[in-house]
Protein backbone atom coordinates (compact mmCIF):
# COMPACT_ATOMS: atom_id res chain seq x y z
CA UNK A 1 0.00 0.00 0.00
CA UNK A 2 1.23 3.47 -1.02
CA UNK A 3 1.72 5.77 1.85
CA UNK A 4 2.40 9.30 1.38
CA UNK A 5 3.44 10.89 4.65
CA UNK A 6 2.48 14.50 5.28
CA UNK A 7 1.94 14.93 8.64
CA UNK A 8 5.90 15.85 9.35
CA UNK A 9 4.98 18.66 11.77
CA UNK A 10 3.86 15.86 13.73
CA UNK A 11 6.71 13.57 13.43
CA UNK A 12 8.95 12.38 10.88
CA UNK A 13 10.87 9.07 9.91
CA UNK A 14 13.87 8.30 11.93
CA UNK A 15 16.57 8.13 9.34
CA UNK A 16 18.09 4.58 8.72
CA UNK A 17 21.17 5.70 9.55
CA UNK A 18 20.66 7.01 12.71
CA UNK A 19 18.67 3.86 13.91
CA UNK A 20 22.32 1.90 12.98
CA UNK A 21 24.38 4.39 15.34
CA UNK A 22 21.92 4.57 18.49
CA UNK A 23 21.53 0.86 18.05
CA UNK A 24 25.62 0.84 18.93
CA UNK A 25 25.18 2.22 22.30
CA UNK A 26 22.19 0.34 22.68
CA UNK A 27 23.74 -3.13 22.46
CA UNK A 28 27.81 -2.26 23.28
CA UNK A 29 28.29 1.16 24.09
CA UNK A 30 25.24 1.11 26.80
CA UNK A 31 26.88 2.51 29.74
CA UNK A 32 25.94 6.18 31.76
CA UNK A 33 28.13 8.75 32.25
CA UNK A 34 30.40 8.67 35.00
CA UNK A 35 32.46 11.11 36.96
CA UNK A 36 35.95 12.23 36.01
CA UNK A 37 37.85 8.58 36.13
CA UNK A 38 34.90 6.20 35.33
CA UNK A 39 34.83 2.43 33.76
CA UNK A 40 35.37 2.26 29.91
CA UNK A 41 31.47 2.19 29.67
CA UNK A 42 31.06 5.49 31.05
CA UNK A 43 33.76 7.43 29.71
CA UNK A 44 32.71 6.54 26.00
CA UNK A 45 28.66 7.56 27.24
CA UNK A 46 30.43 10.80 28.33
CA UNK A 47 32.44 11.54 25.52
CA UNK A 48 29.47 10.89 23.46
CA UNK A 49 27.21 12.66 25.25
CA UNK A 50 29.48 15.68 25.36
CA UNK A 51 30.17 15.40 21.49
CA UNK A 52 26.28 15.76 20.87
CA UNK A 53 26.16 18.36 23.55
CA UNK A 54 28.75 20.43 21.30
CA UNK A 55 26.78 19.95 17.68
CA UNK A 56 23.27 20.94 19.00
CA UNK A 57 24.77 24.22 20.72
CA UNK A 58 26.99 25.17 17.17
CA UNK A 59 23.74 24.99 15.58
CA UNK A 60 22.29 27.81 17.70
CA UNK A 61 25.43 29.62 18.69
CA UNK A 62 25.47 28.81 22.37
CA UNK A 63 28.22 26.89 24.66
CA UNK A 64 27.94 23.32 24.89
CA UNK A 65 27.15 23.65 28.81
CA UNK A 66 23.97 26.05 28.30
CA UNK A 67 22.54 22.60 26.34
CA UNK A 68 20.62 20.90 28.43
CA UNK A 69 18.58 17.49 27.29
CA UNK A 70 15.15 16.12 28.29
CA UNK A 71 12.55 14.37 26.66
CA UNK A 72 11.19 16.51 24.68
CA UNK A 73 9.86 20.23 23.45
CA UNK A 74 7.25 19.63 26.26
CA UNK A 75 9.22 19.00 29.38
CA UNK A 76 11.66 21.70 28.09
CA UNK A 77 8.76 24.06 27.89
CA UNK A 78 7.58 23.01 31.09
CA UNK A 79 11.23 22.93 32.32
CA UNK A 80 11.80 26.95 30.85
CA UNK A 81 8.14 28.20 32.47
CA UNK A 82 7.65 26.77 35.56
CA UNK A 83 11.73 26.84 36.46
CA UNK A 84 11.20 30.82 35.81
CA UNK A 85 7.83 31.04 37.58
CA UNK A 86 9.10 29.15 40.51
CA UNK A 87 12.64 30.51 40.99
CA UNK A 88 13.18 33.39 43.73
CA UNK A 89 15.75 34.27 41.56
CA UNK A 90 12.99 37.20 39.51
CA UNK A 91 10.58 39.50 40.31
CA UNK A 92 7.29 40.25 38.85
CA UNK A 93 4.70 38.58 38.66
CA UNK A 94 3.34 39.28 34.87
CA UNK A 95 3.78 36.02 32.47
CA UNK A 96 3.20 37.19 28.66
CA UNK A 97 2.85 34.38 25.34
CA UNK A 98 0.63 34.61 22.71
CA UNK A 99 -2.88 33.32 21.78
CA UNK A 100 -1.16 30.37 19.33
CA UNK A 101 1.25 28.72 20.79
CA UNK A 102 1.42 25.01 21.79
CA UNK A 103 -1.30 23.47 24.41
CA UNK A 104 2.55 22.72 26.37
CA UNK A 105 2.63 26.43 26.58
CA UNK A 106 -0.59 27.51 27.07
CA UNK A 107 -1.46 25.13 29.98
CA UNK A 108 1.49 25.73 31.66
CA UNK A 109 0.59 29.89 31.62
CA UNK A 110 -2.99 29.17 32.52
CA UNK A 111 -1.98 27.14 35.14
CA UNK A 112 -0.10 30.35 36.39
CA UNK A 113 -2.52 32.57 35.91
CA UNK A 114 -4.58 30.41 38.66
CA UNK A 115 -1.81 30.69 40.77
CA UNK A 116 -1.78 34.24 41.16
CA UNK A 117 0.13 35.13 38.23
CA UNK A 118 -1.00 37.74 35.87
CA UNK A 119 -1.02 36.45 32.39
CA UNK A 120 -1.00 37.90 28.87
CA UNK A 121 -1.98 36.16 25.64
CA UNK A 122 -0.98 38.61 23.03
CA UNK A 123 -3.17 38.86 19.81
CA UNK A 124 -1.70 37.87 16.60
CA UNK A 125 -3.09 39.54 13.30
CA UNK A 126 -4.38 37.72 10.00
CA UNK A 127 -1.28 36.03 9.42
CA UNK A 128 -0.19 35.03 12.33
CA UNK A 129 2.48 37.32 13.44
CA UNK A 130 2.26 38.90 17.34
CA UNK A 131 0.94 42.54 18.26
CA UNK A 132 4.31 44.13 19.23
CA UNK A 133 2.48 46.87 20.43
CA UNK A 134 0.11 45.32 22.73
CA UNK A 135 4.10 43.58 24.09
CA UNK A 136 5.26 46.89 24.49
CA UNK A 137 2.19 48.39 26.09
CA UNK A 138 2.23 45.19 28.42
CA UNK A 139 6.25 44.85 29.27
CA UNK A 140 5.67 46.61 33.11
CA UNK A 141 6.15 44.32 35.52
CA UNK A 142 6.83 41.42 33.40
CA UNK A 143 8.88 37.94 34.64
CA UNK A 144 9.00 36.13 31.63
CA UNK A 145 8.29 36.23 28.00
CA UNK A 146 7.58 33.00 25.70
CA UNK A 147 7.33 33.82 22.18
CA UNK A 148 7.24 30.78 19.96
CA UNK A 149 9.80 31.08 16.59
CA UNK A 150 7.42 29.08 14.52
CA UNK A 151 3.87 28.26 14.75
CA UNK A 152 2.91 24.59 14.58
CA UNK A 153 -0.13 25.07 12.52
CA UNK A 154 0.17 27.93 9.60
CA UNK A 155 3.96 28.09 9.63
CA UNK A 156 4.20 31.56 10.63
CA UNK A 157 7.70 32.45 11.88
CA UNK A 158 7.88 35.37 14.41
CA UNK A 159 10.65 38.20 14.72
CA UNK A 160 12.63 36.92 17.61
CA UNK A 161 15.05 39.87 16.96
CA UNK A 162 12.77 42.50 17.67
CA UNK A 163 11.24 40.74 20.70
CA UNK A 164 14.63 39.43 22.36
CA UNK A 165 15.71 43.21 22.18
CA UNK A 166 12.61 44.20 24.17
CA UNK A 167 12.88 41.67 26.36
CA UNK A 168 16.83 42.33 27.06
CA UNK A 169 16.11 46.18 27.38
CA UNK A 170 14.31 45.59 30.42
CA UNK A 171 16.04 42.76 31.54
CA UNK A 172 13.16 40.07 31.19
CA UNK A 173 13.66 36.47 30.73
CA UNK A 174 12.79 35.05 26.80
CA UNK A 175 12.16 32.00 26.08
CA UNK A 176 10.80 30.58 22.65
CA UNK A 177 10.27 27.16 21.55
CA UNK A 178 11.85 26.79 18.24
CA UNK A 179 10.39 22.81 18.18
CA UNK A 180 9.12 23.57 14.85
CA UNK A 181 12.30 25.78 13.12
CA UNK A 182 15.16 23.95 14.82
CA UNK A 183 17.72 23.34 12.00
CA UNK A 184 14.98 24.70 9.41
CA UNK A 185 15.73 28.32 10.57
CA UNK A 186 18.56 29.95 11.37
CA UNK A 187 19.21 30.31 15.10
CA UNK A 188 21.28 32.65 16.68
CA UNK A 189 20.41 33.00 21.17
CA UNK A 190 23.08 35.64 20.90
CA UNK A 191 21.65 37.80 17.53
CA UNK A 192 18.04 37.06 19.33
CA UNK A 193 18.58 37.69 23.06
CA UNK A 194 17.41 34.60 23.55
CA UNK A 195 17.45 33.25 27.18
CA UNK A 196 15.70 29.71 26.60
CA UNK A 197 15.09 27.97 23.90
CA UNK A 198 13.12 24.66 23.24
CA UNK A 199 14.17 22.08 20.69
CA UNK A 200 13.38 18.07 19.88
CA UNK A 201 14.95 15.37 17.67
CA UNK A 202 11.17 13.90 16.32
CA UNK A 203 10.55 16.70 14.22
CA UNK A 204 13.80 16.50 12.12
CA UNK A 205 14.30 12.63 11.49
CA UNK A 206 15.84 11.75 14.87
CA UNK A 207 14.36 9.47 17.85
CA UNK A 208 11.44 10.44 19.78
CA UNK A 209 11.50 10.67 23.51
CA UNK A 210 14.50 13.26 23.33
CA UNK A 211 15.09 17.20 23.04
CA UNK A 212 16.48 20.07 25.09
CA UNK A 213 16.68 23.30 26.73
CA UNK A 214 19.42 25.89 26.14
CA UNK A 215 19.49 27.52 29.51
CA UNK A 216 21.97 30.95 28.80
CA UNK A 217 24.58 31.09 31.44
CA UNK A 218 23.45 33.18 34.58
CA UNK A 219 19.55 32.12 34.16
CA UNK A 220 18.51 30.45 37.57
CA UNK A 221 15.73 27.76 37.17
CA UNK A 222 13.94 25.96 39.58
CA UNK A 223 14.50 22.47 38.40
CA UNK A 224 10.69 20.22 38.05
CA UNK A 225 13.25 16.95 39.18
CA UNK A 226 14.80 16.50 42.15
CA UNK A 227 17.41 13.37 42.18
CA UNK A 228 20.65 14.08 41.29
CA UNK A 229 23.08 17.05 39.97
CA UNK A 230 23.07 16.01 36.02
CA UNK A 231 22.60 18.80 33.63
CA UNK A 232 23.75 21.37 35.76
CA UNK A 233 21.02 20.00 38.36
CA UNK A 234 18.25 21.00 36.20
CA UNK A 235 17.38 17.31 34.83
CA UNK A 236 17.83 14.50 37.26
CA UNK A 237 17.59 10.79 36.17
CA UNK A 238 19.35 9.05 33.32
CA UNK A 239 20.45 10.59 30.00
CA UNK A 240 18.90 8.77 26.68
CA UNK A 241 22.45 8.17 25.59
CA UNK A 242 21.15 6.10 22.19
CA UNK A 243 18.39 9.17 21.73
CA UNK A 244 21.17 11.68 22.12
CA UNK A 245 23.80 10.85 20.16
CA UNK A 246 21.00 10.22 17.41
CA UNK A 247 19.17 14.12 18.32
CA UNK A 248 23.29 15.42 17.31
CA UNK A 249 23.10 13.17 13.94
CA UNK A 250 19.97 14.73 13.02
CA UNK A 251 20.92 18.21 13.57
CA UNK A 252 24.11 17.06 10.96
CA UNK A 253 22.38 15.79 8.64
CA UNK A 254 19.64 18.31 7.46
CA UNK A 255 21.28 20.35 5.30
CA UNK A 256 20.42 23.96 3.32
CA UNK A 257 19.96 22.20 0.02
CA UNK A 258 17.27 20.04 1.82
CA UNK A 259 15.64 24.00 3.27
CA UNK A 260 15.34 25.00 -0.64
CA UNK A 261 14.08 21.82 -1.99
CA UNK A 262 11.35 21.93 0.65
CA UNK A 263 10.81 26.08 -0.03
CA UNK A 264 10.29 24.74 -3.83
CA UNK A 265 7.83 22.21 -3.09
CA UNK A 266 5.52 24.36 -0.63
CA UNK A 267 5.05 27.02 -2.92
CA UNK A 268 4.69 24.04 -5.86
CA UNK A 269 1.91 22.88 -3.28
CA UNK A 270 -0.05 25.83 -2.42
CA UNK A 271 -0.23 27.10 -5.60
CA UNK A 272 -1.76 24.11 -7.06
CA UNK A 273 -4.00 23.48 -3.78
CA UNK A 274 -5.19 27.28 -4.15
CA UNK A 275 -6.56 26.12 -7.84
CA UNK A 276 -9.25 24.58 -6.21
CA UNK A 277 -12.29 26.98 -5.81
CA UNK A 278 -13.48 28.35 -2.46
CA UNK A 279 -9.98 27.50 -1.03
CA UNK A 280 -7.57 29.91 1.10
CA UNK A 281 -3.96 29.87 2.05
CA UNK A 282 -3.84 30.55 6.17
CA UNK A 283 -0.36 32.41 7.19
CA UNK A 284 2.11 34.00 5.22
CA UNK A 285 3.94 33.40 2.29
CA UNK A 286 7.16 33.55 1.13
CA UNK A 287 10.66 33.98 3.85
CA UNK A 288 8.32 34.38 6.90
CA UNK A 289 7.14 30.98 6.33
CA UNK A 290 8.57 27.66 7.69
CA UNK A 291 9.94 25.88 4.43
CA UNK A 292 7.96 22.62 5.09
CA UNK A 293 4.32 23.82 6.11
CA UNK A 294 1.10 24.32 3.93
CA UNK A 295 -2.10 24.86 5.56
CA UNK A 296 -5.34 25.57 3.62
CA UNK A 297 -9.22 25.66 4.58
CA UNK A 298 -11.36 24.22 1.65
CA UNK A 299 -14.83 26.00 2.31
CA UNK A 300 -17.87 23.71 2.70
CA UNK A 301 -15.52 20.77 3.69
CA UNK A 302 -14.88 19.41 7.43
CA UNK A 303 -11.48 18.57 8.22
CA UNK A 304 -11.94 15.27 9.73
CA UNK A 305 -13.73 13.86 6.94
CA UNK A 306 -11.07 15.50 4.25
CA UNK A 307 -8.16 13.55 6.48
CA UNK A 308 -10.08 10.53 6.75
CA UNK A 309 -10.83 10.45 2.62
CA UNK A 310 -6.99 11.28 2.17
CA UNK A 311 -6.21 8.31 4.46
CA UNK A 312 -8.11 5.70 2.32
CA UNK A 313 -5.94 7.26 -0.60
CA UNK A 314 -2.61 6.79 1.33
CA UNK A 315 -2.30 10.57 2.01
CA UNK A 316 -1.20 11.12 5.43
CA UNK A 317 -2.21 14.94 6.26
CA UNK A 318 -3.74 16.97 9.54
CA UNK A 319 -6.73 18.71 10.21
CA UNK A 320 -5.61 21.59 12.16
CA UNK A 321 -3.57 20.91 14.72
CA UNK A 322 -2.99 17.18 15.73
CA UNK A 323 -2.40 18.46 18.90
CA UNK A 324 -6.06 19.20 19.68
CA UNK A 325 -7.63 16.76 17.53
CA UNK A 326 -8.56 14.45 19.31
CA UNK A 327 -10.58 16.97 21.40
CA UNK A 328 -12.68 17.97 18.81
CA UNK A 329 -12.26 21.47 19.31
CA UNK A 330 -12.01 24.47 16.15
CA UNK A 331 -7.94 25.04 15.71
CA UNK A 332 -7.61 27.71 18.14
CA UNK A 333 -4.70 28.98 15.85
CA UNK A 334 -6.88 29.58 13.09
CA UNK A 335 -9.52 31.54 15.33
CA UNK A 336 -6.84 33.69 16.87
CA UNK A 337 -6.04 34.56 12.83
CA UNK A 338 -9.81 35.97 12.37
CA UNK A 339 -10.92 32.30 10.97
CA UNK A 340 -14.80 31.11 11.42
CA UNK A 341 -15.39 28.33 13.03
CA UNK A 342 -15.99 26.09 10.05
CA UNK A 343 -12.65 27.53 8.64
CA UNK A 344 -11.29 26.25 11.57
CA UNK A 345 -12.79 23.19 11.39
CA UNK A 346 -12.23 22.93 7.57
CA UNK A 347 -8.27 23.68 7.52
CA UNK A 348 -5.83 21.04 6.79
CA UNK A 349 -2.06 20.94 7.22
CA UNK A 350 0.23 19.10 5.04
CA UNK A 351 3.83 19.10 6.56
CA UNK A 352 6.90 17.98 4.32
CA UNK A 353 9.90 16.45 5.12
CA UNK A 354 13.79 16.16 3.60
CA UNK A 355 12.47 13.24 1.82
CA UNK A 356 9.32 14.37 0.54
CA UNK A 357 9.37 14.60 -3.38
CA UNK A 358 7.59 16.65 -6.23
CA UNK A 359 5.58 12.81 -7.04
CA UNK A 360 4.50 12.39 -3.77
CA UNK A 361 3.07 16.50 -4.03
CA UNK A 362 1.49 15.87 -7.14
CA UNK A 363 -0.55 13.01 -5.81
CA UNK A 364 -1.24 15.07 -2.45
CA UNK A 365 -2.95 17.90 -4.53
CA UNK A 366 -5.00 15.03 -6.97
CA UNK A 367 -6.21 13.51 -3.66
CA UNK A 368 -7.37 16.08 -2.29
CA UNK A 369 -8.72 17.97 -5.38
CA UNK A 370 -10.85 14.52 -5.93
CA UNK A 371 -11.88 14.27 -2.10
CA UNK A 372 -13.67 17.87 -1.69
CA UNK A 373 -14.79 17.71 -4.38
CA UNK A 374 -17.17 14.31 -3.33
CA UNK A 375 -17.46 16.11 0.20
CA UNK A 376 -18.57 18.96 -1.41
Amino acid sequence: ERIVFLDNAETTRVDPSIIEVMREYMLEKYGLPGGEFGYRLQEEALEALEKARQTIARRINAEPEEIIFTSGATESNNLALKGIAYSESYQGRRIITSKIEQRSILDVVKKMGRKGFDCVFLDVDKEGFVNLEQLERSIDGVRLVSIQHANQEIGTIQNLETIGELCRAHNIIFHSDAAQSFTKESIDLKKMNIDLLSITSHLIHGPKGVGALYVREGVKLDPLFEGDERERGLRAGSPNIPGIIGFALAVELMKKEDLERMVGLRDDLIRKLLEIRDSKLNGPRGEKRLCNNVNITFRYVEGEALTLHADMKGLIVNTGSACYSSRLEPSHVIRAIGGTYEEAHGSTRLTLSRWTTKEEVDYAVEVLKEAVEKLR
